[in-house]
Protein backbone atom coordinates (compact mmCIF):
# COMPACT_ATOMS: atom_id res chain seq x y z
CA UNK A 1 0.00 0.00 0.00
CA UNK A 2 1.01 3.73 -0.93
CA UNK A 3 2.32 6.04 2.58
CA UNK A 4 -0.54 7.69 1.33
CA UNK A 5 -3.67 6.98 -0.32
CA UNK A 6 -4.47 10.29 -1.69
CA UNK A 7 -1.76 10.06 -4.04
CA UNK A 8 -2.08 6.18 -4.46
CA UNK A 9 -2.45 4.62 -8.46
CA UNK A 10 -4.44 1.96 -6.63
CA UNK A 11 -6.34 3.98 -4.00
CA UNK A 12 -6.75 7.40 -5.23
CA UNK A 13 -10.08 7.67 -7.34
CA UNK A 14 -11.16 6.09 -4.04
CA UNK A 15 -9.87 8.87 -1.61
CA UNK A 16 -10.24 11.48 -4.78
CA UNK A 17 -8.48 14.58 -3.27
CA UNK A 18 -8.96 16.84 -7.00
CA UNK A 19 -6.71 19.71 -7.82
CA UNK A 20 -6.10 19.86 -3.92
CA UNK A 21 -3.53 17.26 -4.07
CA UNK A 22 -1.38 19.27 -7.18
CA UNK A 23 -1.32 22.06 -4.32
CA UNK A 24 0.26 19.88 -1.91
CA UNK A 25 3.02 18.37 -4.01
CA UNK A 26 6.49 18.49 -4.11
CA UNK A 27 6.42 20.97 -6.85
CA UNK A 28 3.48 22.82 -6.05
CA UNK A 29 5.43 23.83 -2.45
CA UNK A 30 8.89 24.65 -4.87
CA UNK A 31 6.47 26.90 -7.10
CA UNK A 32 5.18 28.64 -4.03
CA UNK A 33 8.19 29.52 -1.92
CA UNK A 34 10.01 30.79 -5.10
CA UNK A 35 6.73 33.40 -5.80
CA UNK A 36 7.28 34.19 -2.26
CA UNK A 37 10.90 34.98 -1.98
CA UNK A 38 9.63 36.82 -5.55
CA UNK A 39 7.42 39.13 -3.63
CA UNK A 40 10.11 39.93 -1.09
CA UNK A 41 12.73 40.99 -3.35
CA UNK A 42 9.99 43.12 -4.99
CA UNK A 43 8.58 44.26 -1.51
CA UNK A 44 12.58 44.92 -0.56
CA UNK A 45 13.23 46.94 -3.55
CA UNK A 46 10.27 48.99 -3.56
CA UNK A 47 11.04 49.97 0.17
CA UNK A 48 14.92 50.48 -0.65
CA UNK A 49 16.15 47.52 1.26
CA UNK A 50 18.00 46.09 -1.81
CA UNK A 51 18.44 47.47 -5.04
CA UNK A 52 15.07 47.77 -7.32
CA UNK A 53 17.59 46.24 -10.24
CA UNK A 54 18.05 43.47 -8.54
CA UNK A 55 14.52 43.21 -7.17
CA UNK A 56 13.10 43.43 -10.88
CA UNK A 57 15.61 40.56 -11.81
CA UNK A 58 14.46 38.13 -8.82
CA UNK A 59 10.78 39.11 -9.63
CA UNK A 60 11.11 37.86 -12.91
CA UNK A 61 13.37 34.82 -12.26
CA UNK A 62 10.77 33.50 -9.97
CA UNK A 63 8.26 33.69 -12.72
CA UNK A 64 11.51 32.00 -15.27
CA UNK A 65 12.80 29.20 -13.49
CA UNK A 66 11.71 26.06 -12.49
CA UNK A 67 13.60 24.66 -9.82
CA UNK A 68 12.98 20.22 -9.76
CA UNK A 69 12.25 19.40 -6.28
CA UNK A 70 14.70 16.15 -6.78
CA UNK A 71 17.52 18.63 -6.22
CA UNK A 72 16.32 19.55 -2.89
CA UNK A 73 16.32 15.91 -1.28
CA UNK A 74 19.97 16.17 -0.31
CA UNK A 75 20.18 19.66 0.97
CA UNK A 76 17.12 19.14 3.10
CA UNK A 77 18.18 16.34 4.71
CA UNK A 78 21.60 17.80 5.48
CA UNK A 79 19.44 21.45 6.86
CA UNK A 80 16.34 19.82 7.96
CA UNK A 81 14.56 22.29 5.98
CA UNK A 82 14.47 22.40 1.82
CA UNK A 83 15.04 26.82 1.47
CA UNK A 84 18.73 26.78 1.72
CA UNK A 85 18.86 24.17 -1.09
CA UNK A 86 16.58 25.77 -3.05
CA UNK A 87 18.04 29.48 -2.86
CA UNK A 88 21.36 27.91 -3.62
CA UNK A 89 19.89 26.23 -6.73
CA UNK A 90 17.61 29.89 -7.44
CA UNK A 91 20.44 31.89 -7.32
CA UNK A 92 22.73 29.23 -9.72
CA UNK A 93 19.85 29.31 -12.41
CA UNK A 94 19.99 33.34 -12.46
CA UNK A 95 23.07 33.54 -13.75
CA UNK A 96 23.07 36.84 -12.05
CA UNK A 97 25.46 36.87 -9.15
CA UNK A 98 25.43 40.75 -8.61
CA UNK A 99 21.21 40.27 -8.11
CA UNK A 100 21.38 36.72 -6.94
CA UNK A 101 23.19 37.78 -3.94
CA UNK A 102 19.91 39.65 -2.89
CA UNK A 103 17.80 36.91 -2.87
CA UNK A 104 16.39 35.64 0.41
CA UNK A 105 17.54 39.17 2.36
CA UNK A 106 17.18 39.11 5.64
CA UNK A 107 14.24 36.08 6.01
CA UNK A 108 14.51 33.27 7.57
CA UNK A 109 13.56 29.45 5.76
CA UNK A 110 10.24 29.41 7.71
CA UNK A 111 9.06 32.54 6.88
CA UNK A 112 9.61 31.43 3.06
CA UNK A 113 7.69 28.29 3.94
CA UNK A 114 5.09 29.63 6.03
CA UNK A 115 4.13 32.18 3.05
CA UNK A 116 4.09 29.21 1.12
CA UNK A 117 1.80 27.14 3.06
CA UNK A 118 -0.75 30.02 2.92
CA UNK A 119 -0.68 30.41 -0.64
CA UNK A 120 -1.54 26.75 -1.12
CA UNK A 121 -3.76 26.65 1.81
CA UNK A 122 -5.62 29.66 0.67
CA UNK A 123 -6.28 28.09 -2.75
CA UNK A 124 -7.08 24.53 -0.92
CA UNK A 125 -10.03 26.72 0.85
CA UNK A 126 -11.76 27.67 -2.25
CA UNK A 127 -11.53 24.40 -3.92
CA UNK A 128 -13.27 23.03 -0.99
CA UNK A 129 -15.85 26.11 -0.54
CA UNK A 130 -17.00 24.94 -4.27
CA UNK A 131 -17.80 21.35 -3.40
CA UNK A 132 -19.25 22.42 -0.04
CA UNK A 133 -21.70 24.95 -1.66
CA UNK A 134 -22.94 22.81 -3.68
CA UNK A 135 -23.14 19.73 -1.50
CA UNK A 136 -25.35 22.19 0.74
CA UNK A 137 -27.63 23.29 -2.11
CA UNK A 138 -28.41 20.15 -2.74
CA UNK A 139 -29.49 19.21 0.42
CA UNK A 140 -31.30 22.23 0.59
CA UNK A 141 -33.39 21.01 -1.91
CA UNK A 142 -33.76 17.64 -0.53
CA UNK A 143 -34.84 19.33 2.56
CA UNK A 144 -37.46 21.81 0.96
CA UNK A 145 -38.90 18.57 -1.71
CA UNK A 146 -38.97 16.21 0.89
CA UNK A 147 -39.76 18.48 4.17
CA UNK A 148 -43.36 16.99 4.92
CA UNK A 149 -42.14 13.33 4.42
CA UNK A 150 -42.62 11.46 7.48
CA UNK A 151 -40.04 9.20 8.42
CA UNK A 152 -38.76 7.63 11.87
CA UNK A 153 -36.17 9.62 13.93
CA UNK A 154 -34.08 7.01 15.97
CA UNK A 155 -32.09 7.43 19.11
CA UNK A 156 -29.37 5.08 20.07
CA UNK A 157 -30.49 2.87 17.01
CA UNK A 158 -34.17 2.79 18.21
CA UNK A 159 -37.28 4.51 16.79
CA UNK A 160 -37.85 7.64 18.64
CA UNK A 161 -40.87 9.99 17.34
CA UNK A 162 -41.32 10.89 13.69
CA UNK A 163 -39.72 13.46 11.97
CA UNK A 164 -39.20 14.08 8.36
CA UNK A 165 -36.41 12.98 5.08
CA UNK A 166 -35.91 17.23 4.89
CA UNK A 167 -35.48 18.16 8.68
CA UNK A 168 -32.52 14.92 8.38
CA UNK A 169 -31.42 16.45 4.92
CA UNK A 170 -31.29 19.93 6.57
CA UNK A 171 -29.53 18.70 10.10
CA UNK A 172 -27.30 17.33 7.48
CA UNK A 173 -26.20 20.57 5.91
CA UNK A 174 -26.28 22.59 8.60
CA UNK A 175 -22.81 22.37 10.06
CA UNK A 176 -21.74 22.68 6.26
CA UNK A 177 -23.33 25.81 5.96
CA UNK A 178 -22.32 27.33 9.52
CA UNK A 179 -18.46 25.85 8.18
CA UNK A 180 -19.52 28.08 4.94
CA UNK A 181 -20.16 31.30 7.23
CA UNK A 182 -17.04 31.20 8.98
CA UNK A 183 -14.89 30.98 6.19
CA UNK A 184 -14.77 34.89 5.16
CA UNK A 185 -13.45 35.41 8.76
CA UNK A 186 -11.02 32.27 8.64
CA UNK A 187 -9.72 34.38 5.69
CA UNK A 188 -8.89 37.28 6.87
CA UNK A 189 -7.51 36.49 10.37
CA UNK A 190 -5.51 33.19 9.33
CA UNK A 191 -3.86 33.73 6.00
CA UNK A 192 -1.07 35.24 6.91
CA UNK A 193 2.26 36.14 6.10
CA UNK A 194 5.24 35.70 7.33
CA UNK A 195 8.43 37.44 7.74
CA UNK A 196 10.32 37.65 10.98
CA UNK A 197 13.97 36.74 10.23
CA UNK A 198 15.77 34.25 12.08
CA UNK A 199 14.85 34.36 16.07
CA UNK A 200 10.97 36.40 15.10
CA UNK A 201 12.57 39.51 15.80
CA UNK A 202 13.40 40.86 12.13
CA UNK A 203 16.89 42.27 12.99
CA UNK A 204 18.20 41.11 10.13
CA UNK A 205 15.99 43.32 7.95
CA UNK A 206 16.29 46.46 9.29
CA UNK A 207 13.96 49.44 10.08
CA UNK A 208 11.99 49.13 6.91
CA UNK A 209 11.27 45.58 8.32
CA UNK A 210 7.13 46.05 9.06
CA UNK A 211 6.92 48.20 5.70
CA UNK A 212 8.31 45.38 4.02
CA UNK A 213 6.63 42.73 5.61
CA UNK A 214 3.38 44.73 4.65
CA UNK A 215 4.20 45.26 0.79
CA UNK A 216 4.65 41.50 1.23
CA UNK A 217 1.53 40.38 2.66
CA UNK A 218 -0.07 42.59 -0.31
CA UNK A 219 1.53 41.71 -3.31
CA UNK A 220 0.80 37.79 -2.13
CA UNK A 221 -2.77 38.80 -1.38
CA UNK A 222 -2.41 37.75 2.64
CA UNK A 223 -3.08 39.63 5.62
CA UNK A 224 -0.25 41.17 7.53
CA UNK A 225 -0.10 40.18 11.08
CA UNK A 226 2.11 42.51 12.54
CA UNK A 227 4.02 40.14 14.58
CA UNK A 228 6.03 37.32 14.51
CA UNK A 229 4.14 34.40 14.60
CA UNK A 230 6.45 31.24 14.05
CA UNK A 231 6.03 29.56 17.03
CA UNK A 232 2.58 30.71 17.65
CA UNK A 233 0.30 27.74 15.13
CA UNK A 234 -3.15 29.54 15.58
CA UNK A 235 -3.65 30.33 12.16
CA UNK A 236 -2.51 27.06 11.20
CA UNK A 237 -4.74 25.50 13.81
CA UNK A 238 -7.58 27.31 13.38
CA UNK A 239 -7.61 26.60 9.12
CA UNK A 240 -6.97 22.39 10.37
CA UNK A 241 -9.29 22.85 12.81
CA UNK A 242 -12.14 23.92 10.09
CA UNK A 243 -11.11 21.34 7.64
CA UNK A 244 -11.20 18.78 10.68
CA UNK A 245 -14.80 19.48 10.70
CA UNK A 246 -15.63 19.57 7.08
CA UNK A 247 -14.50 15.94 7.35
CA UNK A 248 -16.20 15.22 10.42
CA UNK A 249 -20.01 16.88 9.18
CA UNK A 250 -19.31 14.46 6.01
CA UNK A 251 -18.36 11.70 8.38
CA UNK A 252 -22.10 12.63 10.30
CA UNK A 253 -23.48 11.89 6.65
CA UNK A 254 -21.77 9.09 5.89
CA UNK A 255 -22.21 6.92 8.71
CA UNK A 256 -25.93 7.92 8.65
CA UNK A 257 -26.00 6.94 5.09
CA UNK A 258 -24.59 3.44 5.89
CA UNK A 259 -27.07 3.13 8.33
CA UNK A 260 -30.27 4.06 6.12
CA UNK A 261 -29.05 1.81 3.26
CA UNK A 262 -28.58 -0.94 5.23
CA UNK A 263 -30.66 -4.54 4.83
CA UNK A 264 -33.72 -4.65 6.22
CA UNK A 265 -33.79 -0.38 7.09
CA UNK A 266 -33.25 0.69 3.11
CA UNK A 267 -34.90 4.18 3.70
CA UNK A 268 -32.58 5.70 1.69
CA UNK A 269 -30.75 5.11 -1.99
CA UNK A 270 -27.10 6.06 -2.52
CA UNK A 271 -26.55 6.13 -6.36
CA UNK A 272 -23.29 5.13 -7.20
CA UNK A 273 -21.03 2.12 -7.18
CA UNK A 274 -20.03 -0.17 -4.25
CA UNK A 275 -20.11 -4.19 -6.66
CA UNK A 276 -18.78 -6.88 -4.44
CA UNK A 277 -16.04 -9.68 -5.49
CA UNK A 278 -18.16 -12.32 -4.40
CA UNK A 279 -22.06 -11.66 -4.00
CA UNK A 280 -23.34 -10.23 -7.16
CA UNK A 281 -26.51 -8.53 -4.87
CA UNK A 282 -25.07 -6.23 -3.27
CA UNK A 283 -24.05 -2.53 -3.37
CA UNK A 284 -21.76 -1.53 -0.75
CA UNK A 285 -21.80 2.05 0.82
CA UNK A 286 -18.34 2.93 -0.32
CA UNK A 287 -18.60 6.65 -0.82
CA UNK A 288 -20.51 6.40 3.31
CA UNK A 289 -17.86 4.72 4.34
CA UNK A 290 -15.14 6.86 2.67
CA UNK A 291 -16.19 9.80 4.75
CA UNK A 292 -17.04 8.12 7.91
CA UNK A 293 -13.02 7.18 7.45
CA UNK A 294 -12.13 10.11 6.77
CA UNK A 295 -13.68 12.11 9.74
CA UNK A 296 -11.64 9.49 11.80
CA UNK A 297 -8.34 9.88 10.23
CA UNK A 298 -9.36 14.24 10.10
CA UNK A 299 -9.84 14.17 14.29
CA UNK A 300 -7.10 11.96 15.04
CA UNK A 301 -4.45 13.61 13.02
CA UNK A 302 -5.75 16.97 14.12
CA UNK A 303 -4.92 15.90 18.20
CA UNK A 304 -1.34 15.24 17.20
CA UNK A 305 -1.39 18.61 15.40
CA UNK A 306 -2.68 20.51 18.24
CA UNK A 307 0.23 18.79 20.71
CA UNK A 308 2.32 19.79 18.23
CA UNK A 309 2.05 24.05 18.47
CA UNK A 310 3.80 23.20 22.16
CA UNK A 311 6.43 24.38 20.43
CA UNK A 312 10.04 25.58 22.70
CA UNK A 313 11.63 29.25 22.41
CA UNK A 314 11.88 30.82 18.77
CA UNK A 315 11.50 27.61 17.14
CA UNK A 316 11.27 24.19 17.71
CA UNK A 317 12.19 21.47 15.14
CA UNK A 318 10.40 18.17 15.75
CA UNK A 319 7.37 20.62 16.55
CA UNK A 320 7.63 22.21 13.24
CA UNK A 321 8.38 18.41 11.20
CA UNK A 322 4.77 17.31 12.71
CA UNK A 323 3.04 19.84 11.43
CA UNK A 324 4.67 18.66 8.31
CA UNK A 325 3.41 14.96 8.54
CA UNK A 326 0.08 15.93 10.04
CA UNK A 327 -1.20 19.07 8.20
CA UNK A 328 -1.35 17.90 4.16
CA UNK A 329 -3.29 14.94 5.37
CA UNK A 330 -5.71 17.04 6.97
CA UNK A 331 -6.07 18.91 4.35
CA UNK A 332 -6.13 16.41 1.74
CA UNK A 333 -8.77 14.35 3.76
CA UNK A 334 -11.15 17.38 3.67
CA UNK A 335 -10.47 18.03 0.02
CA UNK A 336 -11.55 14.09 -0.41
CA UNK A 337 -14.42 14.16 1.99
CA UNK A 338 -15.47 17.92 0.29
CA UNK A 339 -15.37 16.31 -2.98
CA UNK A 340 -16.77 12.70 -1.98
CA UNK A 341 -19.59 14.35 0.09
CA UNK A 342 -20.64 16.56 -2.83
CA UNK A 343 -21.17 13.06 -4.91
CA UNK A 344 -22.90 11.22 -2.52
CA UNK A 345 -25.48 14.26 -1.75
CA UNK A 346 -26.44 14.30 -5.47
CA UNK A 347 -27.17 10.82 -5.77
CA UNK A 348 -28.87 10.57 -1.78
CA UNK A 349 -32.67 9.88 -2.83
CA UNK A 350 -35.47 8.55 -0.10
CA UNK A 351 -37.06 5.71 -0.29
CA UNK A 352 -40.78 6.86 0.77
CA UNK A 353 -42.70 3.46 0.81
CA UNK A 354 -39.66 2.38 3.25
CA UNK A 355 -40.31 4.91 5.66
CA UNK A 356 -43.53 4.64 5.73
CA UNK A 357 -43.38 0.72 6.70
CA UNK A 358 -40.86 1.41 9.31
CA UNK A 359 -43.42 4.35 10.84
CA UNK A 360 -46.50 1.60 10.47
CA UNK A 361 -44.14 -1.52 12.42
CA UNK A 362 -43.81 -1.67 15.64
CA UNK A 363 -47.10 -1.54 16.71
CA UNK A 364 -47.16 2.12 16.54
CA UNK A 365 -45.29 2.43 19.58
CA UNK A 366 -43.22 5.18 18.15
CA UNK A 367 -46.32 7.66 18.80
CA UNK A 368 -45.84 7.01 22.42
CA UNK A 369 -44.25 10.18 23.90
CA UNK A 370 -47.28 11.86 21.77
CA UNK A 371 -49.67 9.81 23.47
CA UNK A 372 -48.03 10.61 27.05
CA UNK A 373 -48.46 14.24 26.32
CA UNK A 374 -51.99 13.49 24.87
CA UNK A 375 -53.15 12.00 28.33
CA UNK A 376 -51.29 14.67 30.54
CA UNK A 377 -53.83 17.17 29.39
CA UNK A 378 -56.33 15.73 31.57
CA UNK A 379 -53.86 13.37 34.52
CA UNK A 380 -50.57 14.33 36.13
CA UNK A 381 -47.85 13.63 33.79
CA UNK A 382 -46.00 10.65 35.76
CA UNK A 383 -49.75 9.13 36.13
CA UNK A 384 -49.94 9.32 31.93
CA UNK A 385 -46.65 8.26 31.47
CA UNK A 386 -47.03 4.96 33.49
CA UNK A 387 -50.39 4.50 32.01
CA UNK A 388 -48.79 4.58 28.37
CA UNK A 389 -45.88 2.18 29.89
CA UNK A 390 -48.82 -0.09 30.48
CA UNK A 391 -50.25 0.31 27.43
CA UNK A 392 -46.66 -0.51 25.44
CA UNK A 393 -46.14 -3.48 27.32
CA UNK A 394 -49.70 -4.74 26.59
CA UNK A 395 -49.34 -3.95 22.73
CA UNK A 396 -46.27 -6.13 22.74
CA UNK A 397 -47.34 -9.20 24.53
CA UNK A 398 -50.38 -9.20 22.52
CA UNK A 399 -49.34 -7.98 19.14
CA UNK A 400 -51.97 -5.35 19.35
CA UNK A 401 -51.54 -1.72 17.47
CA UNK A 402 -50.79 0.62 20.78
CA UNK A 403 -53.76 2.81 18.47
CA UNK A 404 -56.53 -0.45 18.53
CA UNK A 405 -55.84 -0.16 22.87
CA UNK A 406 -55.89 3.39 23.27
CA UNK A 407 -59.14 3.49 21.28
CA UNK A 408 -60.67 1.16 23.70
CA UNK A 409 -58.88 2.92 26.75
CA UNK A 410 -59.90 6.53 26.05
CA UNK A 411 -62.33 6.56 23.48
CA UNK A 412 -62.22 10.33 23.70
CA UNK A 413 -58.90 10.88 22.12
CA UNK A 414 -58.59 11.74 18.71
CA UNK A 415 -56.34 8.56 17.99
CA UNK A 416 -56.16 9.15 14.39
CA UNK A 417 -54.42 12.09 14.35
CA UNK A 418 -52.12 11.32 17.51
CA UNK A 419 -51.42 7.84 15.44
CA UNK A 420 -50.80 10.02 12.05
CA UNK A 421 -46.85 10.76 11.30
CA UNK A 422 -47.71 13.51 9.19
CA UNK A 423 -48.79 15.23 12.65
CA UNK A 424 -46.45 14.43 14.56
CA UNK A 425 -43.37 15.93 12.49
CA UNK A 426 -43.29 18.56 15.20
CA UNK A 427 -41.08 21.43 14.10
CA UNK A 428 -39.29 19.41 11.36
CA UNK A 429 -40.71 20.68 8.42
CA UNK A 430 -40.23 23.89 9.43
CA UNK A 431 -36.58 23.71 10.19
CA UNK A 432 -36.34 21.59 6.68
CA UNK A 433 -37.42 24.75 5.13
CA UNK A 434 -36.09 27.35 7.22
CA UNK A 435 -32.65 24.99 5.91
CA UNK A 436 -33.57 24.97 2.24
CA UNK A 437 -34.57 28.73 2.12
CA UNK A 438 -31.07 29.91 3.51
CA UNK A 439 -29.56 27.47 1.03
CA UNK A 440 -31.07 29.10 -2.11
CA UNK A 441 -29.28 32.22 -1.15
CA UNK A 442 -25.82 30.93 -1.64
CA UNK A 443 -23.65 31.80 -4.50
CA UNK A 444 -21.96 29.09 -6.31
CA UNK A 445 -22.89 26.40 -9.09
Amino acid sequence: MAGSVFDSQVYGDLFGSGDAGRLFSDSAEVRAMLLVEGALAKAQGAAGVIPQESAAAISRAVVEIAIDPGVLKRPTGQNGVPVPGLVAAFREEMKAPEHAQYVHWGATSQDIMDSALMLRLRQVLALIETDLTAAVKTLGTLSKTHAELPMAARTYGQHATPTSFGAVAAGWGAPLLGLLEELPGLRRSCLLVSLSGAAGTSSALGPKADEVRAAMANGLGLGDPGHSWHTNRTPVLRIADWLARVTLAFGKLGEDSTALAQSGIGEVSLGGAGASSTMPQKQNPVAPSVLAALARQGSGLLSVLQGASIQQHQRDGAAWFTEWMCLPQIVLGAASAAKTGRALCAGLAPNAAAMASALSDGLGMIHAEALSFALAANMPRPDAQAAVKMLCQEAQSTRTPLQELVALAYPDLDAAALFDPAQQMGRAPWEALQFAKKTEELGGE
